[in-house]
This record gives structure tokens, C-alpha cells and sequence, in this order.
């Protein structure tokens, strides 16, 4: 009975490593402490996850996964692709490919009306911040972005309420135009 038990376990243990081998590697991704909700965007071109920094951007992390949860971001697409330097979504005109010479002017209409910026959280490569027009980033709305390189010079100026995770060459290959298909929240 025990060496039948043990081919069982060896049988089993195979089985499983073929079924995980046969879905692809599984992916353990590292978040930091104090890290919230991942917030996972599906593009043409990947996916792309974002932790999300609650204890030093609260308001802007609940206005986020609020707008990600309400469908918001689904169907818009990048209005900004800077090689290099960002890409930028949460224009709601971007769905119409007739306003293109509008896109990055709205958002979802309701400023956030803080501004949560802190020395911890700089804009390094993966950065997720909040973009807002003019000079007051209390005026950030739905409008973020992912710095595609360090960016020191954005220091100090925009709320860094998340970190890319998972998915940085996804973000490197974003162009101007391209769908965000879903944005979905990973507890």
C-alpha cells in the first residue's frame, strides 16, 4: 500500500507539473509594503499591473479604483505616447477617433481637490501619476500616466500614487491611439 501511495503522489505531482507547465510560468509579482489594489490595464499590446500607494495618495487611489471599477477607462485609448519620457490615458474623447485633435482636454468632470504629493513616492521608471491641466494638481481629475524613464523634473509637481509592477515593456511599446481595452482591480 505504501509504494502504491507513493507512485500515486509521484503521478500526481507530475500531472500537476505538466497542467502548470502547459499554462505558461506562473507569475509571482513582488509589491512594496504599504502597497493597496493592483489595477490591471489589458491593451492590444499586453497587460500592464499597478500597485497602487493608498497610505500616501488615498483620495486619488479611491478616485481611481472608482473610476476603474464604474468601466471608466474601457474602451479609451492612450491620447499621450512620448518614447521615452510617458504615455498618458483617462480621456473619455478618446473614444472618438473625430475629436482626435481634442484628446487630453477632459475627464471624468469631478477634480479630485487634493493634492497628494510626497517626497516618498518620485517619479521613477514604472511611475503612475496623476496628470491635470494648468497649474494647481488639486485640479487632478482621471487623467494618469507611466513614466517610461526616471523623471526627476516631475518631482514635487504630480501625485505618484502607484507603480508599475508588471508589464513595463507593455508600456514601452504604447502608441498614440492604442485601446485600453479593460481596466479591472485585483484586491
Amino acid at each position: 500500500m505504501t509504494v502504491m501511495r507513493a507512485a500515486c503522489s509521484v503521478f500526481y505531482a507530475c500531472v500537476l507539473g505538466a497542467l502548470v507547465t502547459a499554462s505558461g510560468p506562473v507569475s509571482t509579482v513582488q509589491t512594496s509594503p504599504g502597497a493597496g489594489a493592483i489595477v490591471v490595464l489589458e491593451t492590444g499590446k499586453g497587460t500592464i499591473e499597478i500597485e497602487t500607494y493608498p497610505e500616501e495618495a488615498p483620495k486619488t487611489v479611491a478616485r481611481i479604483l472608482e473610476l476603474v471599477k464604474k468601466n471608466f477607462y474601457n474602451g479609451q485609448r492612450f491620447h499621450r505616447a512620448e518614447p521615452k519620457f510617458v504615455v498618458q490615458i483617462g480621456d473619455p474623447q478618446t473614444r472618438n477617433m473625430q475629436r482626435r485633435e481634442w484628446w487630453g482636454r477632459a475627464g471624468f468632470g469631478k477634480p479630485i481637490g487634493v493634492s497628494e504629493i510626497t517626497k516618498k513616492r518620485r517619479h521613477l521608471r514604472g511611475a503612475v501619476a496623476m496628470a491635470y491641466a494648468g497649474q494647481d494638481p488639486r485640479a487632478a481629475d482621471s487623467q494618469f500616466y507611466i513614466t517610461l524613464r526616471n523623471a526627476p523634473e516631475l518631482d514635487a509637481k504630480y501625485t505618484v500614487f502607484g507603480r508599475v509592477i508588471n508589464g513595463m515593456a507593455v508600456a514601452d511599446r504604447i502608441e498614440r491611439g492604442d485601446v485600453l481595452k479593460k481596466a479591472s482591480v485585483k484586491e
